[in-house]
């Protein structure tokens, strides 16, 4: 007897994925938030394509059968984990790898146009005003990335390749890594601080008026983690009353920022709609990873970027 094919339920997002590869090998099933609880139930694999959604652990709790595999097409996984899923023997993986090198060269671009006082050579351009100033040298200058994953030893290495000298902070330290208790020296004696660590129980909040306190009044606060890895209100007030000289958001506790955020405004602050990782292709990118994943769990074959459910992130970093 031939075997049933499974079923793949997909939290769909626009555009959905291209699973042209999987006809005949998946039921591929499409949903929005609203229908995901009623499905999941019949569901062998979930594709979380609509990364942004929560629909996931608000939709997991409750009686009955659920997917032995979620894939979420993102690198962090706090929208969709819950006590639930994480206490389940549903295997959950995310797409590390994709978003490595679009935010390390983001996070450099960054940098680069900080140093260079871009955002204010085109403002005067705007203005038709000739004002000549005086730029920082990147080569040279000290950055503490914190989050010891491949996301933040990208960053690393790109900011090498620019003369910057680096400390990468993780959860545990080891050869290479600094530990949580190096953090606040670290940062201290930074120019640039970097975030882009998983959000978990340990780092949520994070950088915080102490931590703000302790940078150098000219460095510059990044973060391309998590929005609530970062006490917002602390960062208005620290760029407002010139802790630090200037900060960058790409992520925020509240998406998209509203209208009426005071971070629109806030003098020395960057504001980009989390966009660091997505380049030309990044959706097609994913799919791809997908059914390639899809292809070793259908042959019974064990899967990468397996997630530790209680740490909340890929561990081996």
């Amino acid at each position: 007897m031939t075997p049933p094919v499974p079923t793949l339920l997909v939290l769909d997002a626009d555009p959905p994925p291209r699973l042209g590869r999987l006809t005949g090998r998946a039921r591929i099933v499409h949903t929005d938030a609203a229908g995901l609880a009623a499905l999941l139930p019949a569901a062998d694999v979930l594709l979380v394509w609509d990364f942004a959604s929560h629909a996931v652990r608000e939709a997991w709790p409750g009686e009955g059968r659920r997917p032995r595999w979620v894939h979420t097409a993102s690198a962090g996984v706090d929208h969709l984990m819950c006590p639930e899923l994480a206490a389940s023997d549903t295997v959950v993986t995310n797409a590390r790898g994709v978003f490595d090198a679009p935010i390390a060269e983001y996070v450099a671009a960054l940098v680069l146009a900080i140093a260079k006082d871009l955002p204010r050579t085109l403002d005067l351009q705007r203005e038709r005003t000739w004002r000549h100033r005086e730029a920082r040298r990147v080569a040279g200058t000290r950055a503490c990335v914190v989050g010891s994953g491949p996301i933040g030893r990208a960053i690393v290495r790109t900011l090498k390749a620019l003369g910057v000298t680096t400390a990468l902070v993780g959860r545990v330290p080891r050869t290479g890594i600094h530990g949580p208790d190096d953090l606040d020296r670290l940062m201290s004696r930074a120019d640039w601080v970097i975030a882009a660590a998983p959000l978990t129980e340990q780092t949520y909040g994070m950088f915080d008026a102490h931590r703000f306190g302790v940078m150098q009044p000219s460095a510059c606060f990044i973060n391309v983690g998590r929005g609530r890895l970062v006490d917002e209100e602390a960062l208005v007030r620290a760029l407002n009353r010139r802790w630090i000289a200037a900060a960058a958001l790409d992520v925020f506790a509240t998406e998209p920022l509203p209208a009426d955020s005071p971070l629109w405004e806030v003098p020395g602050l960057v504001v980009s709609p989390h966009m660091s990782g997505d380049t030309v292709g990044w959706r097609d990118e994913l799919g791809t990873q997908f059914v390639e994943l899809y292809e070793r769990w259908a042959a019974g074959r064990s899967l990468p970027n397996v997630v530790d459910k209680k740490r909340g992130y890929v561990p081996g970093h």
